[in-house]
């Protein structure tokens, strides 16, 4: 069974509740059919999670569980929640909420103000940058345009971490975080801000949330109608949660636990912004009785993509790397993944042109082509070689596509047509639904072939062409359909802002990049200074860096190009290397990549308390010292060993020998080398250790949870020197994580 990411633009709704099952994989399909109860699914990237859980909502509205008006699904962009608006209507099951934290909070905010507060709600501004520079100017502080926008965002992150003015500096202290400015004159700045708001009568996008949460934790009788009306939740990316939407989410829910999260710990780039994954990570503490659902099966991406994306977590450390998915692809093998050294960014921008243009020729699409970067500024280089080699592009997060000049008065024009066509001369040769959008098209400048260049024409072209694309998809899946139909189908998907494809290759940074995919993927400018970027200095920031780099890499189907180049500008010195993050992953560099390693999560289902008690690794809040001298330890062996290499040993060699020969037996058994049981440097710490409780030995650096369910009473039962009776590693011993490998 397959997730597959190619289905038809207009699937056929299914005809009954089990046919919404169909296709689903079985991890997949337990998330469907899970409809009660709190239930936590752990999504690799590219398995189907967004399937999974509308599918899910599908299932419970067809099978008459749910009632779709009392479902409220969240998550994090508007174009998110439209696709899930679409996927859901395909499904048979329209009427269900699916919006943003955002928009969710609004509308309730809006209705129920006059009753909580009386009198208008105030207006809300579109955009705070405005503002906070008249609260610069108000505090005599001058900012460039660089600092005003970090000024902005630092105000973002108070207001969604629950922090008030007064407390901004130590709120900062305590986070760790690095402030643009001086933490007392932020705090300055941002009480100015919120008094020029409350002067002027205006809130912002993080009030809503704010007030949101104050009014359901005031008013019982507005929180008790908020709960009678939503019964069932779903969170989508709940490892974005910033702490503020976490307890607005606990409002909705009141005491009542039916609720599905979606995420993963892996995917977690915007703490910036206030986001953590502590919420997902804690979810099993909070809810002992949830279901887990992992889902591992990569239906995106080919074996040699997942391969390096399954490496570059591999070295990842921190608590969220305890939690990471190691996943497994279901599609065909591809091509390996290049990588290119330029030797400055206009010859790596026109080497990746060149690229570009011979995959185009092969018959990659350019729609299902992106060029990621780091940072916004780097795509100008980018925008013009494809120009010079005549390759359309479109920069991610421009005007959405609803909202172009061009579509609206498209969308006016076939909107008459379809209601006046029988006296409109230009449909007069048309045979079919496509042809009759050409013709009222072509009036507005559409021609068969696309105008030369790039600009403003070439990008009014690629809107009228995503149109006529959409009609000729539309009049495949339905025949019989007519011109009205197609305008009601516009109609619906601009209110759900789910756009058709441009034809032309994405130019996106990689956070912009998040919850897309192509056939072909370019990570540029892979540098030092640049990813990770200069300004992550903590190991909280480099980790978040490498999940960043992981985002890029998995969203590549089959063809992946990392390059970076070694000066800024021809002819400027070569001081540029390579990022760390492709140590180890690009030959000629270490180890190869993709091996299983401690701290990997297998696909499978855990059910409520009942289930197998989860060993978790601590949590090291500080540098990793040496037992012995007390010297900080950088190097992962001597970490391993929580000792310098050349510090005393406590090494019981004979236990230390018994663990190898036993070690070899396992390999044997399995046909794997040896250092996929236990590495050297594990067996070391052991024979240290030497464990004689279970909890004493899953807290040994390199006993991740399977090793652990799979090999701990064979080594707890050598430490304390008893004779093995059968074997447990060959899988019939210990708890089994994944039903699925059984």
């Amino acid at each position: 069974m397959t997730a597959a990411t190619h289905s038809s633009l207009f699937p056929p709704v299914p005809d009954s509740a089990d046919g919404v099952l169909d296709g689903l994989d079985p991890e997949q399909r337990e998330v469907a059919t899970t409809l009660h109860g709190p239930v936590c699914v752990l999504a690799g990237a590219g398995t189907g999670k967004t399937r999974a859980i509308t599918h899910r909502i599908a299932y419970g509205v067809r099978a008459g569980v749910l009632q779709p008006a009392s479902v409220l699904a969240v998550t994090f962009t508007a174009r998110a929640a439209g696709e899930m608006r679409g996927r859901l209507r395909q499904l048979g099951a329209g009427g269900v909420q699916a919006r943003t934290f955002h928009s969710a909070a609004l509308r309730q905010l809006q209705f129920f103000w006059p009753k909580a507060v009386g009198g208008e709600m105030p207006r809300l501004l579109e955009r705070k940058i405005q503002v906070v520079s008249e609260a610069a100017a108000r505090c005599r502080i001058r900012l460039d345009r660089n600092e005003l926008r970090d000024l902005t965002s630092e105000i973002e992150w108070s207001k969604v971490t629950q922090t008030v003015p007064a407390d901004y500096p130590a709120a900062v202290r305590k986070a760790g975080r690095e402030a643009p400015r001086d933490p007392a004159e932020v705090g300055q700045l941002y009480a100015a801000y919120e008094q020029l708001k409350r002067d002027r009568g205006t809130i912002d996008f993080e009030d809503v949330l704010l007030l949101t949460v104050g009014v359901l934790q005031d008013r019982h009788d507005i929180a008790e109608q908020v709960r009678a009306q939503y019964q069932h939740f779903v969170v989508d990316e709940y490892q974005d949660v910033s702490p503020l939407q976490q307890r607005l989410l606990e409002l909705w829910l009141g005491d009542r636990d039916n609720l599905c999260v979606v995420g993963d710990a892996g995917q977690t780039i915007y703490s910036f912004t206030g986001a953590t994954p502590d919420h997902l990570l804690t979810f099993r503490t909070r809810h002992p009785n949830a279901t887990v659902v992992k889902l591992v099966r990569d239906y995106r991406s080919s074996p040699q993509v997942v391969h390096l994306a399954n490496g570059l977590l591999s070295q990842a450390r921190g608590r969220a790397a305890d939690y990471r998915l190691e996943l497994v692809s279901q599609r065909a093998a591809g091509p390996e993944p290049v990588y290119a050294e330029y030797t400055d960014e206009p010859a790596e921008a026109e080497g990746t042109a060149r690229r570009i243009r011979d995959l185009i020729a092969s018959g990659v699409p350019a729609g299902e082509i992106a060029v990621l970067f780091r940072v916004n500024a780097q795509s100008e280089v980018y925008e013009q070689a494809l120009a010079d080699a005549g390759v359309p592009y479109q920069l991610r997060g421009a005007e959405r596509f609803f909202e172009r000049p061009e579509v609206r008065e498209a969308g006016i024009k076939l909107r008459g047509a379809a209601r006046f066509g029988a006296n409109d001369a230009l449909l007069d040769d048309a045979m079919d639904l496509p042809s009759e959008v050409r013709a009222v098209l072509s009036d507005m400048g559409w021609t068969g072939e696309p105008p030369a260049g790039s600009g403003a024409v070439r990008d009014r072209w690629e809107s009228l062409a995503a149109l006529v694309r959409l009609a000729e998809d539309f009049a495949r899946a339905r025949p019989q359909a007519t011109l009205a139909d197609l305008v009601a189908e516009l109609d619906e998907r601009a209110s759900a802002q789910h756009a058709p494809t441009v034809e032309g290759v994405t130019l996106a940074s990689l956070h912009a990049a998040k919850g897309l995919e192509w056939d072909a993927v370019f990570l540029v400018g892979l540098t030092e200074g640049m990813v990770p970027i200069t300004y992550a200095r903590t190991d909280e920031q480099i980790e978040e860096e490498r999940r960043l780099l992981y985002v890029g890499v998995t969203r590549a189907r089959r063809h992946l190009a990392l390059s970076w180049s070694l000066s800024r500008s021809p002819g400027g010195r070569a001081s540029r290397t390579a990022s760390r993050f492709l140590r180890g992953l690009r030959p000629g560099t270490g180890a190869a990549a993709g091996r299983r390693t401690p701290g990997t999560v297998s696909g499978g289902v855990e059910r409520g308390a009942g289930a197998a008690a989860v060993v978790r690794r601590p949590r090291h809040r500080t540098p990793a010292r040496c037992r012995v001298c007390g010297r900080t330890l950088t190097d992962a062996g001597e970490m391993k060993l929580m000792r310098c290499e050349d510090c005393p040993s406590e090494l019981d060699e004979a236990l230390y020998e018994r663990l190898c020969a036993w070690r070899a037996e396992q390999a044997a058994r399995v046909r794997q080398p040896a250092y996929c049981v236990f590495t050297d440097k594990t067996l070391m710490a052991i024979a240290e250790a030497v464990p004689g409780t279970e909890a004493e030995l899953a807290v040994i650096s390199g006993v991740g949870r399977r090793k652990f369910d799979r090999y701990g009473s064979d080594v707890l039962a050598i430490c304390a020197g008893e004779e093995l009776v059968g074997a447990s590693g060959d899988g019939s011993g210990g708890t089994a994580e994944n039903s699925s490998e059984k």
